[in-house]
């Protein structure tokens, strides 16, 4: 195994954009060979999040939303942000509810992700959500999520769908195949 390289010093640090959702950070770093960059990241709130997995009476349950980025409806996971002081565990929880409208008697924590670590420094935990039952919570969307079930022995059919390609949802899809032993 490789021994790992010792991180770079942070010599400054600077926010140089800021939108009432994102603030871009540029940080001066001198690394281990005395070699000096300015790298610009997007700057974490800190908070986390939380994409859910909810696997009911055999079927993935989905949620088809719109996404601004895109300017398209995009099929995925059930997702959000973690509450100030909220567990990730409580926050998938909420989301679930808030989002297709059931709670999870059982959560497992199958890995936490970052997006693109070069660029952002937030992280998403990845959960799986089993023994669910019927709950719903006010949310913050604009509008109804379409909840679209998915049978759980078609699951690699799902990657053929043009609107499933957020990169975290497939993550999340392949990371769930393997703790459910899924063929």
């Amino acid at each position: 195994m490789a021994q790992r390289q010792r991180k770079p010093e942070i010599l400054h640090t600077e926010i140089v954009a800021k939108s009432r959702l994102f603030q871009i950070e540029q940080v001066h770093l001198r690394f281990s060979n005395d070699v000096e960059r300015y790298y610009e990241r997007m700057k974490g709130g800190g908070r986390g999040a939380v994409m859910i997995v909810p696997v009911h009476e055999g079927q993935l349950l989905l949620a088809r939303e719109y996404a601004a980025g895109t300017h398209n409806y995009e099929l995925g996971f059930p997702k959000g942000l973690i509450d100030p002081g909220e567990l990730p565990c409580d926050a998938a929880n909420r989301e679930l509810q808030e989002e297709i409208g059931f709670g999870a008697r059982s959560l497992t924590l199958l890995k936490e992700l970052s997006l693109a670590p070069g660029y952002f420094a937030s992280k998403m935990q990845i959960f799986l959500a089993e023994d669910l039952y019927e709950s719903r919570l006010e949310g913050d969307e604009p509008e109804p999520i379409e909840v679209v079930p998915w049978s759980l022995s078609e699951w690699r059919t799902l990657l053929d769908e043009v609107d499933f390609s957020e990169s975290r949802s497939v993550s999340a899809l392949f990371l769930a195949q393997k703790h459910l032993e899924l063929k």
